[in-house]
């Protein structure tokens, strides 16, 4: 190109200046209503990707921490549970938890939830917030989160159908009700209750719902003796375990970091920035505490207490992940990773049977967060603390108890012993995850 040549197109550009800034100045007022609107709407929608990615770490860690001849139906649990949780959020689970106006303990149940209109125009749109779909998405995959919570705990003894069915009702009703009470605006967000992403909504709740089912389901056959010895039962694929551990860690940050639920200012995403950078940190604190611990009481480390030691970091953050200083995320993760190394332990003096450690590190650890909310935001009371998880505790346990209990004589939720000894995956499935192992 000849200096001719550029010395026009430049002349051209500054003649076409004012008028690009005339352009500018006109778009300007109407990007500052809808661009709040973009920005969160976003928001939601790769949160809501990465904590979707999570339901593969959950799938992953479960396939690595049982043994091979339950694999195939740890899998499908988890793909069956994810899809049952997408529609029966859509049925009724959504717009029972997001009621609008209420009288602050339950919604309208049966009201399936409707999308914006294709192409909807501005002016029709909920500028204030985000779109309906991605608001519906993002919250959707917190449901599923949950029910994958029990999954874990209840492995390798549990009938398929009967597990489903419990799913429906937790997706569809249980969480739903609960979740209304904090985040719907029911009693207890007007109390004063606090939890940003879920320590207690989530990860308690789908806590409290495991330990029902593993007290009414009862051990595994040979991991207790009648003298009280445990007999360990190693998990088949512990490389699977950590790279579920890992999806997980990174799901989180969509877990935790869409819970801003607002990115159309300055401020929204730097807040964005400072949960992602917490949120990591408290999880690197987990881990390595439960690493220093277990060498120091076990002589060796053990890998499964370090993995669920960064995720009971990761669930001790979820309830304030904003407000505590990067030194603060520390010690808040490493007192979760303190938790899981002496409550695994204690489960099994009580005969308890938490296959993948999913109790202490969701419903205790999710305890230890919400506790901790008080420590940095000073909106936060600890009566108000203990009395949303006294709430969550008994709501969500004595009903999981009575659905387990009428599952249990209506369907039968264990499977026989020959089964059991077999492995669920020919017994329920029909069908190995690893068929050259038993083939010889």
């Amino acid at each position: 190109m000849n200096r001719i040549t550029k010395t026009g197109l430049a002349a051209a550009a500054l003649t076409a200046l004012p008028s690009l800034a005339l352009a500018q100045d006109a778009a300007a007022p109407g990007f500052d209503e809808i661009g709040p609107y973009i920005m969160t709407t976003l928001l939601f929608c790769m949160a809501g990707f990465l904590v979707f990615f999570m339901a593969a770490g959950f799938a992953m860690l479960e396939g690595g921490l049982v043994r091979s001849k339950n694999v195939t139906m740890q899998m499908t649990k988890n793909i069956a549970l994810y899809s049952i949780a997408a529609i029966m959020y859509w049925f009724m689970g959504f717009n029972l938890m997001y009621p609008g106006e209420f009288n602050g303990y339950v919604g309208t149940f049966f009201s399936p939830t409707v999308l914006d209109p294709v192409g909807v125009a501005a002016a029709d749109a909920a500028l204030d917030y985000a779109s309906v779909g991605s608001d519906f998405f993002f919250q959707l995959v917190f449901v599923a989160a949950t029910a994958s919570i029990v999954s874990g705990a209840l492995a390798e003894r549990i009938k398929l159908w009967p597990f489903l069915v419990f799913v429906v009702l937790l997706t569809g009703v249980m969480y739903p009700i609960s979740g209304s009470w904090q985040w719907g605006g029911g009693w207890l967000s007007e109390a004063g209750f606090s939890d940003f992403a879920g320590s207690t909504v989530v990860h308690s709740v789908g806590g409290w719902a495991a330990l029902a089912g593993a007290i009414v389901l009862g051990p595994r056959l040979g991991k207790y003796d009648k003298e009280g010895k445990v007999h360990p039962m190693p998990g088949s694929n512990l490389a699977l375990a950590t790279l579920g551990t890992f999806i997980l860690w990174l799901g989180w940050f969509g877990f935790n970091g869409g819970s801003q639920l607002a990115m159309g200012t300055v401020g929204d995403v730097s807040d964005v920035s400072r949960i992602f950078a917490n949120t990591n940190m408290a999880a690197a604190a987990g881990a390595v505490t439960a690493l220093i611990l277990t060498q120091v009481m076990y002589k060796k480390p053990d890998l499964t207490m370090v993995l669920n030691g960064a995720l009971a970091g990761l669930v001790s953050i979820t309830a304030e992940p904003l407000a505590p200083s990067l030194f603060g995320s520390l010690w808040i993760g490493a007192v979760g990773g303190v938790i899981v190394v002496f409550t695994v332990p204690l489960l099994d003096k009580l005969k308890i049977d938490d296959v993948v450690g999913a109790i202490p590190v969701h419903l205790f650890a999710g305890i230890w967060g919400t506790i901790a909310v008080v420590f940095y935001n000073g909106d936060a009371s600890l009566g108000t603390q203990l009395l949303g998880i006294a709430a969550y505790g008994v709501f969500t346990f004595v009903g999981s108890l009575v659905v387990w209990f009428i599952l249990k004589a209506v369907m039968g939720i264990r499977v026989d012993e020959e089964a059991e000894i077999n492995g669920l995956d020919i017994a329920e499935m029909g069908m190995e995850a690893y068929p050259e192992f038993s083939k010889g």
